[in-house]
């Protein structure tokens, strides 16, 4: 996660897990999603890359895997050490060496957070450097298409097949909090997957869990035609 965001999160910590908690995006869309990509962990050593507030880590560890996290942000990582105090929790930066040795997880999951990030290279080499042989990374990402339509629908006159920052105001507070992000076509994904020495099994598209539905109407119509987030599962 870039500094920036990183620092900015500290501003609105509880509020925004409050609202990850709870909230169609993430609790009733990308966390499902990223469950599902995981499927059975029992057993599995796991990484968490910008752990946040500590619901994923949560939810793998009910579901029996050993984790360990990591976050930029000492405020959501506080509220992660809370959730789930008994987990290796450490502040660290993904776009700076990790404090963790050579091949020892069995999977890491970085989810939303490498759209953070201009340059994807150094984080993806220490990613694929703390996994075993055979270990998997899972990913999920902003769509980038999704992204390049909202922009051009508010009249941004955006490239899709170019890396560019975007900045979006979030108010979880009542106090606006500016958020910097990287968007980047699928091509430029792969490919520095692929540079960083991973095999890409599977790109995915879920949908929202049928649950939505009903609280949720309108956001769950929206992301049963347009996607918000994209998925990887890679394999090193």
């Amino acid at each position: 996660m870039d500094r920036v965001s990183g620092t900015n999160y500290d501003l609105l910590a509880e509020a925004y897990a409050e609202s990850n908690e709870t909230g169609v995006q993430n609790a009733y869309y990308e966390r499902p999603a990223m469950l599902a990509l995981a499927g059975d962990v029992t057993g599995r050593k796991i990484l968490d890359a910008g752990c946040g507030a500590g619901p994923l880590l949560a939810e793998l560890r009910a579901r029996g895997a050993v984790v360990s996290g990591f976050d930029l942000s000492p405020g959501m990582l506080d509220l992660a050490r809370r959730r789930v105090p008994d987990a290796d929790l450490r502040l660290a930066d993904l776009a700076a060496p990790l404090p963790y040795g050579d091949a020892e997880f069995d999977d890491v999951i970085a989810s939303l957070v490498l759209h953070y990030l201009e340059d994807w290279g150094p984080p993806l080499t220490e990613l694929r450097r703390v996994l075993g042989p055979g270990g998997r990374l899972l990913v999920s990402v902003d769509h980038p298409f999704a992204i390049h339509a909202i922009h051009r629908a508010e009249g941004r006159r955006t490239d899709y097949f170019e890396t560019y920052n975007w900045t979006e105001v979030w108010d979880h507070t009542g106090e606006p909090v500016e958020m910097s992000f990287w968007n980047r076509p699928l091509h430029a994904m792969t490919g520095a997957f692929t540079a960083a020495g991973f095999t890409v099994a599977e790109i995915a598209e879920p949908l929202p869990v049928p649950e939505a539905e009903q609280l949720f109407p309108h956001d769950y119509a929206a992301l049963r035609t347009s996607p918000s987030f994209l998925f990887f599962k890679l394999v090193a």
